[in-house]
């Protein structure tokens, strides 16, 4: 029996550390056709979503999939992430959290930014409207909203792993950079 990987626990873990600790968990997801959530959203074939227990309902972090409730501008959408397109799970309050391994894209698997939710096989879903501040999850995309930026450098590039982009004025990783927030690490 093949051994059940470690990046679901590890995301449910640091979701609860989050909430535990009073901070709003957000999820940078890399988009795909597989990938349920409102595409006018989407930047760079990334968004981040708030999951915190305000911004959802009926939140299920599986071992294959995340799914859960949420308003956008108003509306009630059903969100769908695979677990294996989770980019990272980070506080948004002091960016602490994980970054994981991005897992190589299928040309098949990229969704163009204004294509419908879902399959985009009539589910009946209007256009959304502009997100708004008030918006109890703040869809952003990950590169707006402080998500981790990961490259592929020295050894890492050629083993295929990927690390974490590095400060060139020789700080320490985990120290908050500008607007406050720390950089996130890559756990293998």
């Amino acid at each position: 029996m093949a051994e059940t990987p470690t990046k679901p626990y590890l995301l449910r873990a640091l979701y609860e550390w989050c909430t535990d600790n009073g901070y709003t968990p957000h999820l940078a997801v890399r988009v795909d056709d597989r990938t349920r959530v409102p595409r006018e959203f989407v930047r760079d074939g990334e968004i981040v979503l708030n999951i915190s227990f305000e911004a959802t309902s009926g939140l299920k972090m599986g071992n294959e999939w995340i799914d859960f409730n949420a308003r956008f501008s108003g509306k009630s959408h059903h969100i769908e992430v695979q677990v294996s397109n989770v980019l990272a799970i980070y506080a948004r309050e002091n960016g602490q959290g994980m970054a994981f391994p991005v897992e190589e894209r299928q040309p098949d698997d990229v969704v163009p930014e204004d294509d419908a939710l879902g399959d985009g096989a009539g589910d009946g879903v209007e256009e959304l409207e502009q997100l708004d501040s008030e918006s109890p999850v703040g869809a952003q995309p990950a590169s707006q909203a402080g998500a981790p930026s990961l490259v592929v450098s020295g050894e890492a590039a050629q083993e295929g792993g990927v690390s974490a982009e590095s400060s060139s004025d020789g700080s320490p990783d985990d120290s908050p950079g500008k607007g406050g927030r720390g950089h996130l690490k890559v756990v293998k």
